[in-house]
Parts: structure tokens; sequence; C-alpha cells
């Protein structure tokens, strides 16, 4: 049996270290020639590390969330039994695969923070299933599961070191509880759909990889920008009647439009008489930058967490295109494919609550930029015009202003010429 131990390469540009963030295999594992091992972010990119050659994983040198130096080892492979099994004998060292990751601009998340989508449906694989009083060994185990997982299955009282997971490393999967549920019913002596039993449990999860990087921008932003925030009604009503009037003609080569897309040339369209609030401040050289471009960076929840594409020079387009490449970048970003530049550059932040947007968020600035929008759902609701009571349609929005550079008067004037314009919407194509 021959060992052969594969170091972390040099990934370039100055990196010195890695964070493991993904394990694609297992010990024992057999794999081949630049099949994926394992993902390590740096501060520049997440990279997916190929295997050099065919063998079989007899050990794994770190957990995830661990810093592995450059040049140490990563992986180690019995190659002599890989050789057998695979019939093959190449030991070519392949170069890393480097999956531009977007750079995670300092998180514009609001509180509340967006609802996370429902975990997708995994198609049945075949299952392994775990009888209780076989698993009552395993129970001091670390299980590895979503925290959908882990939530629905406190709710029917199942204990998850009771079950052997089917998905990588032994991940717990919806399926994984359906098994289990069809195959006993029943937890040691206590009916899996009690409701009433005691909940004990204590669910570690590692902080790690791109909830990490988060984290640390999160600290950056709160503890180095003294917020202010601004909170106002617009009532929406003509443009939702022109929104609606626009889809009913729009032709097919058009996307459909939604509030955003006015916003943003709204916003394009007033940042001249504010540009106090379209910029970056950069806080070591007391410089604030004031840009004449207006890049709108879009706040995206996707399945890896949250994200920031940019929409640039929103002030060039048409309606259409700022809802055409708002889809594109925010598409990007979803299925993971968003250059780095998609991801940088924006000049001032939008977050969009949606359907789930309550009535108010204080939203944390997207640093160093040093302002951020938060838009909220639009509601009917009535009010009085005129000394009539009405029903219109009422959008809430929230702001957030780096107050060492943007005063208060400023910052609400932002938001009331932003108020005009979405109110009387022919403004904005004026």
């Amino acid at each position: 049996m021959t060992k052969y131990e594969f170091k972390l390469p040099d990934i370039g540009e100055g990196v010195v270290e890695g964070e493991i963030v993904t394990w694609h295999v297992e010990i024992g594992s057999i794999v081949k020639e630049d099949d994926a091992l394992v993902d390590v972010m740096t501060d520049k990119a997440t990279v997916t590390i190929p295997s050099p050659i065919d063998g079989i994983v007899s050990e794994l040198s770190g957990d995830i969330g661990d810093m592995v130096a450059v040049g140490s080892t990563l992986i180690s492979f019995d190659t002599e039994q890989g050789e057998k099994i695979e019939n093959s004998g190449s030991a070519n060292i392949s170069e890393p695969v480097v999956a531009p990751e977007p750079v995670v601009a300092p998180e514009p998340v609001v509180a509340p923070e967006p609802v996370l989508a429902p975990e997708p449906v995994v198609a049945p694989e075949p299952l392994v299933v775990t009888k209780p009083e076989l698993a009552s060994k395993n129970k001091s185990k670390k299980v590895l599961a979503s925290p959908a997982v882990r939530r629905r299955a406190r709710e029917i009282g199942i204990n998850l070191s009771m079950i052997n997971g089917s998905g990588p490393a032994g991940r717990v999967r919806h399926s994984d509880l359906d098994a289990y549920v069809a195959a006993d019913g029943a937890v040691g002596d206590r009916q899996i759909n009690s409701m009433t039993m005691k909940r004990e449990d204590v669910t570690e999860v590692k902080v790690v990889g791109l909830r990490r990087k988060i984290a640390e921008q999160m600290v950056i932003s709160k503890r180095t920008i003294p917020h202010f925030s601004y909170f106002e009604e617009i009532d929406v009503t003509e443009l939702e009647k022109l929104r609606q009037t626009l889809n009913a003609t729009r032709d097919e080569t058009q996307p459909k439009l939604t509030y955003l897309p006015f916003i943003m040339l709204a916003l394009s369209k007033i940042m001249p008489q504010h540009p106090e609030c379209n910029a970056r401040y950069d806080d070591q050289e007391n410089i604030v930058s004031r840009f004449g471009a207006v890049h709108l960076g879009i706040a995206t929840q996707t399945e890896r967490g949250l994200y920031v594409p940019v929409v640039k020079h929103v002030e060039a387009m048409d309606v259409w295109q700022a809802a055409a490449e708002m889809q594109r970048v925010t598409g990007s970003a979803r299925n993971g494919t968003a250059s780095l530049d998609e991801l940088s550059g924006s000049t001032f932040t939008i977050t969009s609550l949606g359907r789930d947007g309550g009535l108010g968020a204080t939203p944390i600035i997207n640093h160093p930029e040093v302002s951020i929008l938060g838009v909220h759902n639009a509601r009917e609701m009535p009010v009085v015009r005129s000394g009539n009571i009405v029903i219109r349609r009422i959008m809430n929005v929230s702001s957030s202003f780096d107050h060492r550079v943007v005063d208060g008067a400023d910052g609400a004037a932002l938001i009331q010429n932003l108020k005009k314009m979405l109110e009387t919407p022919a403004l904005i194509f004026i």
C-alpha cells in the first residue's frame, strides 16, 4: 500500500491559508483524478480543490471551519488500492479550480432578516434507517442536518442522532425523516406524533464560510458606522396602475415589472440632488467619495447566504433595462455564477423584504457605503384624502444613513424626494 499526501496548493494572489467550508469526500471514498475534494474559502474567493490522482481517501486533515495553511497536508490517499480498483496509474497534479465567489458585501441584512426560502425537496435516495435500540449507542455523535430538517425533527419528536443520514458525510435529509416515520413510527416508548414531549436537545451550528464572512462584515458595519434610521409611508396607488398597464402591454422580450425598477430609476433621477447619499466613506483616510454614477446593490437571499449583486449605471437605463439587468445579476447570484465585478462597486444598496416585509426595519448599511433603503410590502389600507376615507395602496420604506457624513435632514430629504417621485410616477420619466 502506497500512501500519498496531498498538500494545500498555492492558490496565488498572496493567499497563505484557507478555511475548509465543504468536504466533497470522506474517508474510504474512491476518487478519480480531477474529482472535487474540498471547497476552501480565502479572503478573495472560494476554491474547489480537485484530486491530483486516482486513489482511496485514507485521512482528512481538518474539519469544516478549520483554517489550513498553504503547503500543509490536506488529504492522504491510499494510491495502491486506488490504482487496483480504478485500473489507473495517473499521478498528474491538477491546478485548483477557482470558482469566483462573490466578495460578500458587508451584508445589508435588515432586522428582521428576510425569511429564508424553505429547503427544496430532495428526490428520495437509498435510505439507511437505524432502529432505536441500535441507534441509542450513537446519541452523542454530532449530527449533520439543515435548520429546516432540525426544526421538523423537533416538531415531530425525533432525535436526529437515532437516524443515519443518506446525504454526504451522513447528513440527515427530509427523506430520512420520512423513512424513519414509515419504518417505526415511534421513538423508544414515545409516539413521534406526540407534541407534548419535553425538548432537551441543543444544536450547535459552527459559523463557517460565507456565514462567517457575513458575521465579520456585520461587526465592522455596526461597530464603525453610527446609524440613524428614517421611516416613511408612500402611496403607490398610481404607480401600481402604471405598473399593471406596462405589464399588460409589454412584449415577450420585456421582463415583468415589479416596484423595484421604478424605485431604481427614481433614485437615479434624484441622486444628483443628494450626492452625499450616493457615496462611500473611507474612514481610514477620512475621504468621502461621491459618485455621479448610480450603481445600485440589490440585496439577494440565496441558498448560500446573502449576496449583493450590483446593477451599474442605472442613470443610463430605462425601466425595462433596469428590470432586465436586475433580474440578470440577482439570478447569477442565486445560481452561483455571479462574477466578482457583478458583486462589487455599489454606491447605494436596496434591500426588498417583499411579501415578508412587515411595517418597518432598521437596515444595516453596506459598508463602506453611507446609505441603504429597505422596501416593504405594499398593501391596501384606508387613508384620509380631502376629508374622506378612501382605500389606497400604501408601501412603507425604511432607510439608514451613516450619521458621520449624512445629516438627518439630508437623509430625510432623500426619502421625501423619493416619495414624491413614486406618488407621481410620471416624474420618473420626465
